[in-house]
């Protein structure tokens, strides 16, 4: 069995997931373009989603997400930390529209 610390940031990861696609409820195009508040709490919940997978302890758990999913949520938290300005909006889109919704089936069945 898990520990509890990694679950509860799988949990947490999951959460971050919701947040986004709840946000982009008015359109994930509508929802990138607003540079003052959806923007910025977008990329802040992609931030955490990439810390919670670093943060989690045990490789067998860790092990059993796509490895491009884990990989390409820690490059974005890189991007957007180190060229907040530069980001490419049409790759943050194409996460959002593409990757999370695996992420969060993938989520959903480990957690089952």
């Amino acid at each position: 069995m898990y520990s509890k610390d990694d679950i509860y940031r799988v949990k947490l990861i999951l959460i971050k997931i919701d947040y986004i696609l709840e946000i982009c409820s008015i359109g994930i195009v509508k929802s990138l373009e607003d540079e003052k508040v959806t923007r910025p709490a977008i990329l802040m919940h992609l931030t955490s989603i990439a810390e919670q997978f670093s943060k989690i302890k045990d490789s067998d758990f860790l092990n059993q997400f796509d490895e491009e999913d884990v990989k390409g949520a820690i490059d974005t938290r890189n991007f957007i930390a180190h060229d907040y300005e530069g980001i490419n909006l049409p790759i943050i889109e194409f996460i959002i529209r593409e990757r999370l919704p695996i992420l969060k089936n993938e989520i959903e069945k480990i957690l089952q």
